[in-house]
């Protein structure tokens, strides 16, 4: 029996992970706009800056924050862009996590001691990034919500599996028990004095 190629599953719609990133990104455009209302342009990359809720924010902060909302904004009209989206935030806030980590005294050996604090970071922000890390990786590996495509039409075999093939292919197998003769799935079976 031969399966119809056309038909198969494809992504169609708008899928959970395109509203996810959108989400993600809405998030991180207003935290940035309301951060920049708090600190305005002044004192750009100043390590000690001002506080929005717990975190510790500073112009630069808020700029970063505003261009990872706009991402996520833009990447969430394609499921394939949200996922990259999702790489993109587990990579670059990731770093950001561990420069933060760094910088509070979580290691030993500060590696970015020379680099000073130029976002502000705080332990609050730590936890946010390492959040959104996590966020990004379930963006990046969430299956697709699939819909099957190109169902068989008039003169076309039916799909195996699907309903009228599993009832034909039936009466199939039966007529050809009782006349001794093989016929192609979804045929009608005529046998003498009666028709199926």
């Amino acid at each position: 029996m031969t399966q119809d190629t056309r038909a198969r599953p494809r992504r169609r719609g708008f899928q959970p992970v395109q509203a996810l990133a959108g989400l993600i990104g809405l998030v991180y455009l207003a935290l940035g706009i309301i951060g920049l209302f708090i600190t305005g342009f002044g004192g750009f990359g100043d390590a000690v800056h001002s506080t929005l809720w717990v975190f510790s924010i500073n112009p630069l902060h808020n700029v970063f924050n505003i261009v990872i909302g706009v991402l996520g904004v833009l990447m969430a009209f394609s499921s394939g862009a949200a996922r990259t989206y999702g790489w993109l935030l587990l990579v670059v806030l990731g770093v950001l996590l561990l420069w933060g980590l760094a910088i509070t005294g979580v290691f030993a050996e500060n590696p970015v001691g020379g680099l000073g604090n130029p976002f502000a970071l705080n332990a609050a922000d730590n936890w946010l990034h390492l959040g959104t890390a996590l966020l990004g990786l379930v963006l990046a590996v969430m299956p697709a919500r699939k819909k099957v495509t190109g169902l068989p039409g008039a003169g076309q075999e039916p799909m195996a599996g699907s309903m009228r093939g599993s009832v034909d292919e039936g009466a199939s197998r039966a007529g050809a028990r009782d006349t001794g003769t093989r016929h192609a799935p979804g045929r009608r079976i005529w046998r003498r004095g009666a028709a199926h």
